[in-house]
């Protein structure tokens, strides 16, 4: 049965998945192309990123929004699916998280009870978690190896990565739960009289 050091130690591991897959979201940079540019060599090179509702570019230093009605027509309307689905998953997702850190605070705040039973729900709900941001990630990383528009010299980037260690920082954690409450004593080193 996890102890209470257990589940402080599982909620900081959490808040650090959560942490990192809110930074991965809010950056546009899941996957993107650096150029060097063909004016002047001392030129900046340019740069062109896409986020999950966003796509930047360093030519017009702006960031509009992505995917547009245009860029959904005709052979793209699979990947504008695929790529919405990515960033439904990565926001339910938050909203998982949401309610894993309520999950916490009842088992924490509440008593022994609670503790014994409630790192099902914890583990559970994080392994969702963890299981829907890797499919995400994995959509991306499919779609920059497959997708026409991501030709040679387009790349996984800074939100990818941040992704991909929240998913095995959240799926971690979710197993060392899983493994303390299988392997732990009880709690007060009270005997169970058979």
């Amino acid at each position: 049965m996890p102890r209470k050091i257990v589940y402080a130690v599982s909620f900081l591991t959490f808040l650090l998945g959560v942490a990192l897959t809110l930074t991965s979201m809010s950056l546009p940079q899941w996957i993107s192309y650096t150029s060097p540019s063909s004016s002047p060599p001392s030129s900046p090179p340019v740069r062109v990123t896409y986020g999950l509702h966003s796509k930047c570019s360093s030519l017009t230093g702006t960031c509009e929004p992505f995917p547009q009605t245009e860029d959904c027509k005709g052979d793209e309307r699979a990947f504008c699916s695929l790529w919405r689905t990515v960033g439904f998953l990565m926001n339910f997702s938050v909203v998982l998280e949401l309610a894993c850190a309520v999950g916490f605070a009842v088992i924490m705040l509440g008593g022994r009870g609670k503790r014994e039973q409630g790192w099902k729900m914890v583990g559970g709900l994080m392994g969702v978690v963890a299981a829907m941001e890797a499919v995400g990630m994995g959509v991306v990383a499919f779609l920059n190896d497959h997708d026409v528009r991501f030709q040679i010299g387009w790349s996984l980037d800074t939100s990818t990565i941040l992704c991909t260690l929240s998913w095995i920082v959240l799926g971690s954690t979710s197993v060392g739960l899983a493994v303390a409450a299988y392997y732990l004593p009880p709690e007060d080193d009270y005997e169970q009289i058979d």
